[in-house]
């Protein structure tokens, strides 16, 4: 059992950092969507990773719609605060993809528009606009990995 972390266009190295300790630590795999707001070599990016960098598979994409041609059998899920559905009410599948949009703006509209079925959301109040990009990455990948029983996780 694997799961995708896509972030694109992610612009503060310490949550793709955060992001890619819980993809080594998971077996998850990392894909990552230029333009990134940062080099890969950015030491905050590494001291977020601490020693895990070299667990981690990692793929770099210079678009999302180079990414979609690559996996076109792929299962993609798009978390957004404009989303209806919660995460939870989701039942996932082996190599679903969960697709984050950058700190600052979130997804394109463009990409929210053409997956209308395929936007989830985590549930919070209203006094915050969203949660940290690695806090959320994080929801949803181990409650996709809760539903398939932790495979090769102890």
């Amino acid at each position: 059992m694997a799961f995708h972390i896509v972030l694109v266009e992610p612009e503060i190295p310490a949550n793709t950092g955060n992001i890619a300790r819980t993809c080594a630590a998971t077996g998850a795999a990392l894909h990552l969507v230029h333009p990134l707001g940062f080099h890969t070599d950015d030491k905050s990016l590494k001291r977020a990773g601490l020693d895990y960098w070299h667990a981690v598979r990692i793929e770099y994409h210079d678009s999302f719609d180079q990414l979609l041609e690559k996996y076109k059998d792929g299962r993609f899920w798009y978390s957004t605060t404009k989303a209806n559905k919660s995460y939870h009410d989701v039942q996932y599948m082996d190599n679903d993809f969960f697709v984050f949009g950058k700190e600052t703006a979130g997804l394109p509209a463009s990409i929210l528009e053409r997956n209308p079925d395929q936007l989830i959301r985590l549930p919070m109040t209203d006094t915050v606009r969203s949660m940290n990009l690695s806090n959320c990455a994080a929801i949803v990948l181990f409650e996709a990995l809760r539903q398939s029983g932790f495979p090769g996780i102890h």
